[in-house]
């Protein structure tokens, strides 16, 4: 396979990893990918992990999770009339689910990190900490989001997931997308690539033909309008040492002005369905 660029981690272990070309599909394959994974996630820095509020980008992180929560929930409430059964896979700290729940959804997810999932134990979200254990029932809605790319042994969870939803459910996916802007500007720098935890790098084509092969069609494409933003913040450090914020602020909104011909936003949301 191709060598597409070689970046490092710079959030945990400052290793270096490359980015290769999948051959049939326009996505990239994280090498090598650790077989003990767990450890690049030790780290106060990964801060899905946690409801951190330390640092100015801690906040702006959780201010903006804060407002896409609403969103997110007013997404997948457009997909389900009756028997709003959600499953949400890699829930992090639980919020996206305790939101959903005060709309009136039946919620079940799934988490592996037991910090995380202590936390949301403490927002009263009780969470599983593998999709074996819930395997018994059928859902109308599973989310990723941002977790379809952490995931090893991709194509048999996709199988899996597959058959834990509804005959009219909807699959709802967010990833990064490398075709984007600001992943063409900061290049081995782009925060979303943030390997070794990313074990894939997704473009639209590769949702698109990944999906198909196993029966599932997008219906719908959606733009993360503030993870530009947010991406470019991060990358800015990466390159530079420094939380360059006119900088960011920058090339996140060319990001979006870009997008808005070419769709190639920074990260997208699928909504996907049975064929």
């Amino acid at each position: 396979m191709k060598l597409y660029l070689k970046t490092k981690d710079y959030s945990v272990s400052q290793e270096e990893f490359g980015l290769v070309q999948h051959p049939e599909l326009e996505m990239l394959i994280t090498k090598p990918q650790p077989k003990e994974i767990d450890r690049y996630y030790q780290s106060e820095n990964y801060i899905s992990h946690s409801d951190s509020k330390k640092s100015l980008l801690d906040k702006m992180y959780q201010f903006v999770k804060r407002v896409t929560l609403f969103q997110k929930v007013k997404l997948v409430d457009r997909y389900v009339q009756d028997d709003k059964s959600i499953l949400d896979i890699g829930a992090g700290t639980g919020d996206f689910l305790f939101a959903a729940a005060q709309k009136g959804w039946t919620i079940s997810g799934v988490e592996p990190n037991s910090e995380a999932r202590n936390r949301a134990f403490q927002k009263s979200v009780a969470l599983s900490p593998d999709l074996e254990s819930l395997m018994h029932r059928k859902y109308k809605v599973i989310t990723l989001w941002h977790v379809l790319e952490h995931l090893p042994d991709l194509e048999n969870q996709i199988l899996k997931m597959i058959s834990l939803l509804e005959e009219r459910g909807a699959l709802v996916i967010a990833v990064p997308n490398f075709n984007s802007y600001d992943a063409k500007h900061y290049k081995e720098s782009w925060a979303a690539y943030d390997v070794p935890r990313h074990l894939w790098h997704f473009s639209r084509t590769a949702i698109k033909k990944l999906f198909h092969k196993y029966g599932m069609e997008v219906v719908e494409t959606r733009p993360m309008i503030f993870d530009a933003f947010y991406v470019a913040l991060l990358s800015e450090k990466y390159k530079t040492g420094k939380t360059n914020y006119l900088r960011a602020f920058q090339v996140g909104l060319r990001s979006n002005i870009s997008a808005w011909t070419t769709k190639e936003y920074s990260s997208l949301i699928y909504v996907l369905k049975k064929a």
